[in-house]
């Protein structure tokens, strides 16, 4: 992960510990404020990816807002980054609704029954809160089912057999009154390419309903500040739709805000064996790095090469009593001992929003590190009470 001094981070953080850089935030947060400039889209902050309110202060000064999946999110949002909150989820209760009309600047609906079904509660703020309707292009550029939500017989977004079958029963439309915007959500982890495909696909099913929207929303998984993204092509594309249907557009990518700032910090605890060697480390897949195990995938560790590729190869795994928490292996230039240091890389995003406590296993600190001062602050340990009140 370039632009990090780990051997530095590996020196003064504790163990374990999430580590975001500083600089290398404002570094990606540029690129999305480049983007903003030249295309004049408003890019907000997707929470389910990375939920670090100790650094909104920073973040905020380059982006519009947040986007929030539940009240929870939408309210950390309200009270810690204080500008534009975006809502959507699956589905809501009433009183999901009622307490998002009063923190959400959009609420998007997954579905006309649920638009229906809270018209009285949302048209009272109107004016207040723009109401939007999530669709499903039903264009796939997914590679895995589980995070693809084009994938067949989704639940997530309005196809367009629902738009038409209204159209056929002569509504002529009025079964959008009071709705404002379309929301698109289709990509995870992905470069520009799949983006402009979808938009076509988008645009053909959808676009007679833009004219008259106040926003469009492109939705998340856009890779915007990894090495290679077509910058310029995402300034046209969204200039196109702004400048053909007079809306504004959003993008709210989580990953792209904190991709490359921050790694996990882990500690040997033990080398045994069973086949093979066998590193047991005070880090976890299954509480500290769930995606491994639910995507699944190798993460990538600083002096860490595939299995075999050097004299020593291992398998890591936590300290955790579930048998399958294993991280995966690697080989490396000299052996591991108890004690040694180890820098898992990219593990700010998809890690501490998905945490768990599971066998009481030490939730990591969260720290950050500012590479102009070379200074650590732990911004927060976690402790016995905080395991304790997780249960009853």
């Amino acid at each position: 992960m370039t632009g990090i001094d780990i051997p530095t981070i590996l020196q003064l953080a504790p163990s374990p510990a999430y580590v975001v850089d500083l600089g290398r935030l404002r570094h990606n947060l540029a690129i999305l404020d480049h983007v903003q400039q030249k295309s004049g889209a408003r890019i907000l902050m997707a929470l389910k990816a990375f939920s670090m309110w100790s650094v909104f202060p920073l973040i905020r000064q380059t982006l519009h807002g947040v986007c929030a999946s539940s009240p929870w999110e939408a309210r950390l949002g309200r009270e810690e980054f204080g500008r534009e909150v975006h809502s959507f989820a699956a589905a809501f209760k009433e009183s999901d609704v009622v307490e998002l009309l009063g923190i959400s600047n959009h609420l998007v609906f997954n579905s006309f029954g649920q638009l229906e079904r809270f018209r009285p509660l949302w048209e009272k703020e109107r004016g207040r809160v723009s109401i939007g309707l999530r669709v499903n292009p039903e264009h796939s550029e997914g590679h895995t089912d589980i995070y693809d939500p084009c994938a067949a017989n989704s639940r997530l977004g309005i196809p367009y057999s629902e738009f038409a079958l209204r159209l056929r029963s002569g509504d002529d439309g009025r079964f959008l009154s009071g709705v404002e915007g379309l929301h698109f959500h289709t990509l995870c982890e992905q470069l520009f390419e799949p983006l402009e495909r979808t938009a076509r696909a988008f645009e053909e099913k959808f676009g007679e309903f833009l004219p008259g929207m106040k926003w469009l929303n492109f939705g998340g998984g856009h890779h915007i500040t990894r090495e290679g993204y077509d910058i310029d092509g995402l300034v046209e594309l969204v200039k196109y739709f702004k400048e053909k249907y007079d809306l504004e557009v959003y993008l709210e990518p989580g990953e792209a805000v904190a991709i490359g700032t921050g790694i996990l910090v882990g500690e040997v605890l033990d080398i045994v064996y069973n086949g093979m060697d066998i590193a047991i480390l005070d880090v976890s897949a299954t509480c500290h790095m769930p995606d491994i195990l639910e995507m699944p995938y190798r993460p990538g560790i600083w002096n860490g090469f595939d299995p075999g590729e050097k004299p020593h190869t291992y398998r890591l795994g936590g300290a955790s009593c579930l048998a399958g928490d294993v991280i995966g292996d690697w080989s490396f230039e000299e052996p591991l001992h108890p004690g040694d240091r180890l820098a898992f890389l990219d593990m700010s995003h998809y890690t501490m929003v998905k945490t768990t406590t599971f066998n009481g296993i030490q939730h990591p600190h969260i720290c950050t590190f500012e590479p102009e001062t070379e200074q650590l602050k732990v911004v927060r340990s976690f402790g016995y009470e905080d395991f304790k009140q997780r249960l009853s």
